[in-house]
């Protein structure tokens, strides 16, 4: 016999099913309207919805809003002491290394393109492989998203309203995700008031299980990013690699897909250092930096921070994030895991429903199996 608890799926009247139509209608309406206003409401829901567990451990010992206060301390003196420490070092390291990307390559090609031609036995058509050309592209790509920054500015500055609102949205931030991490409790069991009596268990059952699958997996995933760009930062700065510090935060801030991280990273390292030292020894540094930050990621960061909170096989991760950037573009593929996560939870549920529905044993005449 299993053990698997009876998925009873709700059952809902035309009256009730007509009401979350249109109040899903309004609201995507809205959303879609609103959107620029949103904006930083959106951004400070989320903000409270990955501190509140933070929060909800500290009101054990005092009150909310005190807790809250606390949180926020804490926050705002890592935000400092990042501003003034960390980044001035991480963006000064970023600029260098792309600064130095042109030049690499070419030179990268002046040192491999001879030994292949000499020892393998390849021709390379020197007006089409031509990393000069390469070089220059780049220089042209990186001036134009120079320029489309400044533009952006520009029309953002010149345009009075949606200055105002951009403005308006780097305060409204801290002070909307203080009152929200406030009232985060209030707000859900409001919620939770206005569900129709008949879906309500079902509805707050299932949204628990997307809180335990997403919010492990934000907070997991956000700690095992910084904990790689770390380790792959660190790694490359004690060997001497140039611009080893930025290369490997960069590493470690795209390690949100699977192997595309340590991919970058290594692509990234071993074309730095082929031009600094084309050295046997230095290349294998950089290859063993790489490999404990794998090492450390895979049996250690993921299954301490992360666990088993999305249950995707990889490659089925990989494609998830692929169709998230196809229909979505770059927001797509940052939201196309933590959506998974959430999914995840809804289609094992209507699964096991179907799994234990008339629907499935209807072939034989039976009754649902068991197993």
């Amino acid at each position: 016999m299993s053990n698997a608890p009876e998925i009873q799926l709700p059952r809902l009247s035309r009256e009730q099913w007509l009401w979350i139509f249109a109040a899903l209608v309004l609201s995507g309406v809205l959303i879609w309207l609103l959107a620029p206003v949103l904006t930083p409401f959106m951004i400070s829901a989320l903000l409270a919805y990955m501190a509140d567990p933070i929060v909800t451990r500290l009101e054990r010992r005092m009150r909310r809003d005190v807790a809250v206060s606390v949180v926020f301390l804490l926050v705002f003196a890592l935000l400092v002491l990042t501003l003034l420490l960390i980044l001035p070092v991480l963006i000064r390291e970023t600029v260098d290394l792309f600064n130095r990307l042109p030049a690499y390559f070419e030179q990268l090609q002046q040192r491999l393109q001879p030994l292949a031609e000499q020892h393998l036995g390849l021709q390379f058509d020197r007006e089409t492989f031509d990393a000069a050309r390469l070089r220059e592209l780049l220089e042209e790509n990186f001036a134009n998203i120079a320029a489309a920054g400044r533009a952006t500015w520009t029309y953002i500055s010149e345009s009075g309203g949606r200055f105002l609102i951009w403005i308006t949205g780097l305060f409204l931030i801290p002070l909307v995700t203080f009152y929200l991490m406030r009232d985060w409790h209030k707000l859900l069991d409001a919620l939770r008031d206005v569900l129709p009596r008949n879906i309500e268990p079902t509805v707050v059952g299932l949204s628990r299980d997307c809180d335990e699958a997403l919010g492990g997996f934000l907070r997991g995933q956000l700690l095992v990013m910084l904990g790689q760009g770390t380790i792959y930062a660190l790694g490359l700065w004690l060997i001497g690699l140039n611009n080893g510090i930025a290369i490997g935060m960069i590493a470690g801030l795209v390690s949100f897909v699977p192997y595309l991280g340590a991919i970058t990273g290594v692509a990234l390292a071993m074309v730095t250092a082929i031009i600094q030292n084309f050295d046997f020894w230095f290349l294998l540094a950089v290859a063993v930096v790489f490999t404990v930050g794998q090492l450390v990621e895979s049996f250690l960061l993921t299954p301490k921070l992360i666990g088993d909170r999305i249950g995707m096989h990889p490659v089925l991760v990989v494609f998830t994030v692929l169709a998230g950037g196809q229909l979505f573009g770059f927001i797509g593929v940052l939201l196309a895991l933590p959506v998974a996560a959430a999914g995840t939870v809804l289609v094992r549920y209507f699964y096991q429903g179907y799994k234990q529905s008339r629907i499935y044993a209807e072939e034989t005449g039976k009754a649902a199996p068991d197993d």
